[in-house]
């Protein structure tokens, strides 16, 4: 989308898309479009202030962002694909929470070796996907009621799984995958730059993405020009469910643990961080970058408020206010791209 439009009354002159809006509705777009950049800019000047010997902007503390932001960039990511695509996924942290007991079950009850039980996990992770993609496309239960459904399901399995108790006998070297350095980066974060990446290329530079995108933008008119929609629909699904068991499996690799509800925060989180990247650069449309930046604005705020020594009910309080923050500047964002 270009910023700039020919003007038939001013003679060809090249004049801003903002020139026919009113002053008030031209800053409500460039708050809905930049404002989150902003809000995180100011984020960074408050708790490098408000922190004390300067200890928000160290080096250690900026790569500890992005170490806490991995997993949550990792999820939103799948999530991401899907709501390109037009639908919802409800059920992607309880998926990881699955994921994180079924990879530390399989090694410590099943005995099965660490290489082995991480691809059973994926596998899992991709068929919760299908059956979300198949429940949504071919039984048209809305995606909403279908992946709450299923997501409640796979909890009753975790709980199932583990009787309700920790899993904790895992190898050492299950511990190096999360907490394990290459470079001096911890592992995660490499993997989160990583995937986001490849699902950047996928989006963007391949007939799969154009599918999912077209998918997303116009149903019928994706339908006429011979595009399979709900097998579009499906595979974004099984991204998710990729993208979820991945997640889980790093976090028990991360706590050493498999437990029945420990990504079931991650929805939250990832809606508030894809909500918020729909609404920075573009006009309101889902994409990676965004995700990205929404992540990072959710994590800043954490780690500044945890580094202030604020009580927990607050970080309950910002990531409630921060989501319905990301929903009404994305909001704002799609009504002005369209005047």
């Amino acid at each position: 989308m270009t910023t700039t439009e020919i003007s038939p009354k001013a003679g060809g002159k090249r004049t801003s898309r903002y020139a026919n809006m009113t002053k008030g509705k031209a800053v409500l777009v460039i708050v809905s479009k930049y404002g989150t950049l902003m809000a995180m800019g100011l984020m960074l000047i408050i708790f490098s202030l408000a922190v004390p010997n300067n200890g928000f902007l160290n080096s250690d503390n900026l790569i500890n962002i992005l170490n806490q932001s991995s997993l949550t960039a990792i999820i939103a990511s799948g999530l991401t694909v899907v709501l390109v695509v037009g639908e919802f996924d409800l059920s992607v942290g309880y998926v990881a929470s699955l994921a994180g007991v079924l990879v530390t079950g399989l090694m410590a009850k099943q005995g099965l070796p660490m290489l082995i039980a991480i691809l059973v996990t994926l596998v899992v992770g991709i068929a919760v996907g299908v059956i979300n993609g198949l429940v949504v496309t071919k039984a048209r239960v809305n995606a909403v009621v279908a992946t709450l459904g299923v997501g409640t399901v796979v909890v009753g399995m975790s709980y199932g799984y583990t009787s309700g108790s920790p899993i904790v006998q895992v190898p050492e070297s299950f511990f190096q995958i999360a907490l394990g350095k290459t470079f001096g980066l911890a592992n995660p974060i490499w993997l989160m730059g990583i995937i986001l990446f490849l699902l950047w290329v996928i989006l963007n530079r391949t007939p799969l993405g154009q599918r999912i995108q077209a998918v997303g933008g116009n149903l019928h008119a994706a339908r006429l020009a011979g595009i399979r929609t709900d097998r579009t629909k499906i595979i974004t699904f099984m991204i998710a469910g990729l993208m979820a068991a991945i997640t889980g499996i790093m976090l028990s690799s991360l706590l050493g643990s498999g437990t029945a509800a420990a990504a079931d925060s991650y929805l939250m989180d990832s809606f508030a961080a894809v909500f918020l990247g729909s609404a920075t650069l573009r006009d309101g449309e889902f994409h990676i970058v965004g995700t990205l930046i929404g992540v990072l604005i959710v994590n800043v705020g954490f780690n500044g408020l945890s580094q202030l020594g604020t009580p927990v009910f607050w970080q309950y309080i910002f990531k409630g206010g921060i989501l319905v923050a990301a929903v009404a500047l994305s909001t704002v964002a799609r009504r002005y791209s369209k005047t």
